[in-house]
């Protein structure tokens, strides 16, 4: 998967809006008054930083959609324990030690403290959420989001990620979502997301037209998922700052992020290449879920201890904050990911076979079949050959073939060497045949055309 750097660039764009968002409304950074106090032309502009949320989900729609095609399921779960996970343990202790080393305390701090070891781990499955426990940090509520949407999309993975299958599930999830909004029952409006369902398939239709090219059919689907949003924005903006929140600023927000996500689909973006967005897309996830709290405290004490002012401790707050960010990225991440990574899949490996490593008794698909002679089959796509050795029935054997993958619409097909491993059948008056036990590699015979 090719990375696609304008999509990194939104990723900063959006954390960096959280951020801005956090900072300048609802809490009190000198412990009595709230930041409009201190910034008020600032803040009216800033509170819609919280669309930076929306902006997250619509681009994990799309990353979620390209990186996901072709895969299995169990490789598609390895891929988001291993992403999510060791930068989010990571955060949650950091957060947690530097909250009890400097904790702020007086005016309104929307921020829990008193949590017991229970909500510790309870917060390291990050299952919180649905487990009624208090989160560590508020901004882990998106979490929850995102996992619930890996959730929904891993019916599709485990089907296969085709076009047709791509469209069908946006098109049942919308529906559900609209649904539940009449239905109003809490299961069905935890499980379809009313309020967000539709920034994720917009993200997966745009992806699709960025692989596929762009159709009445999905131009049309987007611009229903643009206009639920819209409708949605209605209750996302009644925050109660202080103020009126407006709500058609929000509005030409939402459509500057689906027109810039559209050109990117398009590829109008791809000459922007710097290889330092790469490096700052990367840092978004650690510094999303750093910079509420720590911020806070950087904040606090720069305006009470050092008495230094609120426009200049917001920026200042912002770029330091990428240090932690950065700090999590090289020596988590990047080190533990990987290793994380590795061990599930040395778990899938186990699961796929027979016999798990270490068990008693051969492994077939590493040489019981191949021990005893036999080399081809003519059943399950094998083709016979002269010289090979009687099979005894059910005997495990390896089976050899070629296929012909179709792929997309204009492109040729290509024809692949694979294996299988099977079960001898023969009996009487019957050529050797194969009973297939083994699972052929989904990624290799699946049809991935419209």
């Amino acid at each position: 998967m090719r990375r696609i750097p304008a999509l990194d660039a939104l990723r900063l764009l959006a954390a960096l809006a959280v951020a801005l968002y956090h900072y300048t409304t609802f809490w009190s950074p000198d412990g009595v008054h709230n930041p409009a106090h201190f910034v008020p032309s600032l803040s009216r502009v800033t509170v819609y930083g919280f669309l930076g949320v929306e902006m997250f989900f619509m681009i994990s729609g799309f990353v979620i959609g390209m990186s996901s095609w072709g895969k299995r399921i169990g490789d598609y779960a390895v891929s988001r324990v291993s992403r999510l996970y060791p930068a989010y343990w990571a955060c949650v202790a950091i957060t947690l030690a530097f909250t009890t080393l400097f904790p702020i305390s007086g005016g309104w701090i929307p921020v829990y403290d008193d949590f017991t070891w229970v909500d510790v781990g309870i917060n390291l499955t990050m299952l919180q959420h649905p487990l009624g426990h208090p989160s560590v940090d508020n901004v882990y509520w998106t979490l929850w989001v995102e996992l619930r949407f890996y959730l929904l999309w891993a019916l599709v993975v485990g089907r296969g990620v085709t076009y047709r299958r791509a469209v069908l599930f946006c098109v049942v999830w919308m529906t559900a979502a609209v649904l539940a909004v009449q239905i109003d029952h809490p299961a069905l409006t935890m499980l379809t997301m009313p309020d967000y369902a539709g920034y994720f398939c917009a993200g997966i239709l745009l992806y699709l037209v960025r692989r596929f090219g762009g159709s009445p059919l999905l131009w049309a689907m987007l611009a229903f998922t643009w206009l639920i949003n819209l409708h949605s924005l209605h209750e996302r903006v009644q925050l109660n700052p202080g103020w009126t929140v407006p709500l058609w600023p929000a509005a030409l927000i939402v459509t500057a992020i689906y027109l810039t996500l559209a050109a990117i689909a398009l590829g109008r973006a791809d000459r922007l290449d710097w290889r330092w967005l790469t490096v700052a897309g990367a840092l978004t996830y650690p510094y999303y879920l750093l910079h509420q709290r720590l911020g806070y405290i950087l904040i606090r004490h720069g305006m009470v201890d050092a008495g230094l002012p609120l426009e200049l401790l917001v920026p200042a707050t912002m770029a330091i904050m990428l240090i932690p960010a950065w700090l999590v990225h090289r020596f988590i991440e990047r080190r533990f990911g990987p290793l994380l990574r590795d061990a599930l899949h040395r778990g899938l490996t186990d699961l796929r076979r027979d016999d798990p490593a270490g068990s008693a008794g051969p492994d077939p698909a590493s040489g019981a079949g191949r021990s005893s002679g036999a080399s081809r089959s003519s059943g399950a796509g094998g083709s016979s050959g002269a010289g090979t050795a009687p099979v005894t029935d059910g005997a495990a054997i390896t089976v050899p073939h070629q296929v012909t993958i179709r792929r997309e619409p204009g492109q040729a097909p290509v024809t692949v060497l694979t294996t299988t491993v099977a079960r001898s059948s023969s009996g009487p008056g019957r050529g050797a045949g194969g009973t297939l036990i083994g699972p052929y590699p989904r990624g290799v015979l699946r049809n991935d055309s419209r």
